[in-house]
Order: structure tokens, then sequence, then C-alpha cells
């Protein structure tokens, strides 16, 4: 097998492309020959030494994955081999092979496209426990979702149109809003140019956003957060621009509203099976045409290296994923 070894996590340069043995799964681990594998933003943070999770070094990067079951460990039971699935395991996703745990792994149908399914789990996971469980969206409210355009945010549009919602899409390029509004946003707002407050308040008649979906952080929180409703309930999904903001406590209290942090990784590991029944509505959704991962473009696993480039560039919209 081949992979991609970060040895000293200083950075993306630093990643080699090496050859290994093929290992053999161990007890309750399955091998995948994987076929697509996305990227997503903690996968340039681990690489930094800055996500919350430190592997072991030296470690294969890559979160998120799909391939094909080659071989399985003693006591797997619910895979077979030849079986495709996806998986979320939070290593090991850029490379030929890898090792995963059978019980992060999601059985696929074989009509569900590796690429689809590598770009799957992590953002509409993650989307779904934000609307649906944290949020507790209902059919009618406004969402605004910031960071529109990217992989989380394009997810977010289309699980809060699933569930009967008006969707606000916020995002820093014309061509960006346009995508939104492919995917089903009812309005848009380029707050590259825009003023975001003044924005919203003409798309919301003065009322404010039920629900604001900030993947961001940084100097959009507070403007937003200023113009949310009335028991309104701010999102904390993330902070891809970097800050992580500070906002001032009298505005909850002004606006009766909530912020409520999203952190769908440890609500999978704490509540497996509401988990379970997430990722099995998520599926049906995929299968009835409701939700589809956007793909900004698929790359060889080869030049991952100017994936991470690109990513870095902001210019992405929707998922990156590399293909063996």
């Amino acid at each position: 097998m081949q992979a991609w070894l970060c040895e000293n996590p200083v950075g993306v340069e630093a990643l080699t492309w090496k050859e290994f043995p093929t290992p053999d799964p161990k007890e309750g681990e399955v091998l995948i020959e994987i076929k697509a594998a996305s990227l997503n933003f903690p996968d340039l943070l681990i690489v930094q030494n800055k996500y919350q999770m430190k592997p072991a070094l030296p470690f294969v990067p890559g979160s998120e994955y799909a391939g094909v079951v080659q071989a399985a460990g003693p006591g797997v039971t619910h895979l077979r081999i030849g079986q495709h699935v996806a998986c979320l395991s939070g290593t090991g996703g850029f490379g030929s092979h890898t090792l995963a745990p059978a019980a992060l792994c999601m059985p696929l149908p074989q009509s569900f496209p590796f690429v689809d399914a590598a770009a799957f789990i992590m953002t509409y996971a993650t989307s779904h426990h934000a609307l649906v469980d944290r949020a507790q969206l209902k059919a009618g409210e406004t969402v605004l979702v910031l960071g529109a355009a990217g992989g989380v945010g394009t997810a977010a549009i289309q699980i809060a149109k699933a569930l009967g919602a008006k969707v606000i899409a916020a995002a820093s390029t014309d061509e960006k809003c346009e995508l939104c509004k492919s995917i089903g946003a009812d309005a848009t707002i380029n707050y590259s140019r825009d003023n975001l407050r003044d924005a919203i308040k003409t798309l919301t008649e003065g009322k404010g956003p039920d629900v604001i979906y900030d993947p961001v952080g940084g100097d959009f929180a507070e403007p937003a957060f200023r113009s949310i409703a009335w028991r309104g309930r701010y999102l904390v999904v993330g902070f891809a621009s970097g800050p992580i903001p500070a906002l001032p406590m009298n505005l909850m209290l002004l606006k009766g509203a909530s912020i409520v942090g999203v952190f769908w990784g440890d609500f999978a590991k704490r509540e497996p099976k509401a988990n379970q029944s997430m990722m099995l509505e998520l599926a049906q959704w995929y299968g009835q045409g409701k939700i589809k991962p956007v793909i900004d473009r698929t790359m060889p696993m080869a030049e991952l290296k100017a994936a991470y480039a690109h990513m870095g560039s902001r210019q992405v919209k929707g998922k990156l994923v590399m293909v063996n």
C-alpha cells in the first residue's frame, strides 16, 4: 500500500508519499481499499498540530473516505469482503488502503458513488445534528447559513430545505451565491459587497432569522447575532475564518436568544443510537434525491498538496475529493 505520511506535524509541506506493507485487520477492524477521500478543514489543522485530536506520530491524514472492504478481522459481523463502505475515522484516508474500525463504517448500496460517499458523513451529519437536534428547526422558520458555499454550508442548505425552512445563504462571491441558489437557497447575501445586517433586515422584513448556522466565526459573527430573531438559536459549528469571536452577553439577553454548540463527533460517541438513526435518515434522503454532496472537483490522490493549496485559496465550492 501507499499513503501520505505525516511524521512531523508542521504543515502540508512536510507530508511525504510512502510505500508500506499492507496491514492485516485486527479484532473489530476492516482493511479498506480506498476509492475516494474528501478533504475537510480538520485535515488541514491536524497536519499543523492545531486540531483537538492529536494522533500518535507518524500517521496518515484523511478523516473521511469511501472504498471496498478487502479483509475483516475477528468479531466483524455486519460487513463482508467486497462491501462498499464510507468511513469517518479521523485519519487514514489519504492513501491506497487503510485499517478502519468496523463500527465506524457505513455500509453503502452499490448504487452510491464513492465520490459522493466520501463527501457525505462529516458535512451532512454535522448539519443534521445542528439543525434538527440542536436547533430544533421547524418548517416555516428562517435559517441564515454563513459560509454557505462550503461543504457544511451546502449540506445545511439542503437539509434546511428538506425540513421546510426558508434559507438565506451568505457567501463571499456572486458565483458562490449562484451555487447556493441552485441547490435550494431562497435568497443570498454576498457579504464581501453587501452590508450583512442591512441585507438580513431586508430579507427577513425586520424579523431576523430564527436560526443562524455559523461554521465561519470571525468578523461576521457579531453582526449576524445582532440580527437574530426573538428566541433565535445561534449554532456555533466552527471557525473556518480563523478568529474565534467573543460576543457581548447582553445580546443574548435582549433577544431572548440561545448560543448552541455543535459537536457532532462527541454526539456520535455519547449517543450512538441517536446518531445511527440520524445516519439512516440521511441515507434515505440521499436515495430520495433530497440531498446530494456538492463536489467542487476531484483530484488524483498523488496531488494532495495541490488540493490543500486549493482549499486554502477559499475558492472551494462544496467538497474537494481525492480519488485513487
